[in-house]
């Protein structure tokens, strides 16, 4: 269970970095596929990516450096920020397809990593 839970971890961790790089070099695309499209305000798009790769780094530090209880409870806390996304999808008039299956999956599957490093 300890491989699964660290695989899923680095994972998760890696692809929130790879989401806020792309919204640092491809904002507008990146704004398309979180589900509200945008044609302006490159500098809030930018400010999501340098979150998201914030996420992401700050993560995988932990599960290096400080183990499995550490970053369960960051990832317990980061279940927020996909949560948050679903709302803003919603309310936004995005895809109720993206919110839930996008931003909603995402954060369970978050919560279930969570649970694994906890296990671990």
């Amino acid at each position: 269970m300890t491989i699964a839970a660290y695989t899923l971890a680095a994972v998760l961790n890696v692809f929130i970095l790879f989401i806020g790089v792309r919204f640092l070099l491809q904002p507008f695309a990146a704004a398309a596929g979180y589900g509200v499209p945008a044609t302006q305000d490159r500098a809030y798009l930018e400010i999501k990516g340098v979150r998201d790769t914030t996420f992401g780094v700050v993560g995988l530090v932990l599960l290096i450096f400080a183990g499995a209880q550490a970053e369960a409870w960051y990832m317990l806390a980061v279940a927020l920020a996909p949560i948050g996304d679903t709302f803003i999808v919603l309310r936004h008039g995005g895809s109720k397809a993206v919110a839930f299956g996008v931003h909603l999956a995402t954060a369970a599957v978050v919560l279930i990593s969570s649970a694994l490093l906890f296990l671990a």
